[in-house]
């Protein structure tokens, strides 16, 4: 009796874990059809050579970034100012354009 009392109690739990995710929303993006990811000028790919200097590589690089992270494509992308990012960039760096980072707002 308590084997039948198990087997309808997980059965029951299981009905009710796959009734939940069905109402879940499917993807795993924010509401939001836009985000803006902030990249590291010395990252180490070189991806802020194209995205800062005026080259055509610059939407290419951006696109495929907005693509690599789940979105369709680049609205803008562009270098940081100094006052843009409190608290996480050094004061030596501040000096130095190239060690600030590359905002891309992306969009689906």
């Amino acid at each position: 009796m308590r084997r039948a009392y198990a087997m309808l109690g997980l059965g029951t739990a299981l009905f009710f874990a796959a009734a939940s995710l069905t109402l879940l929303p499917n993807g795993t993006q924010a509401s939001s059809t836009q985000a803006t990811f902030l990249v590291p000028a010395a990252d180490g790919y070189g991806v802020a050579d194209c995205l800062i200097s005026s080259q055509s590589c610059g939407q290419v690089v951006a696109d495929t970034w907005c693509e690599a992270h789940g979105y369709t494509r680049a609205v803008s992308f562009r270098q940081v100012a100094p006052h843009e990012v409190t608290g996480t960039v050094q004061k030596a760096s501040l000096d130095t354009q190239e060690l600030l980072p590359v905002a891309i707002t992306c969009t689906n």
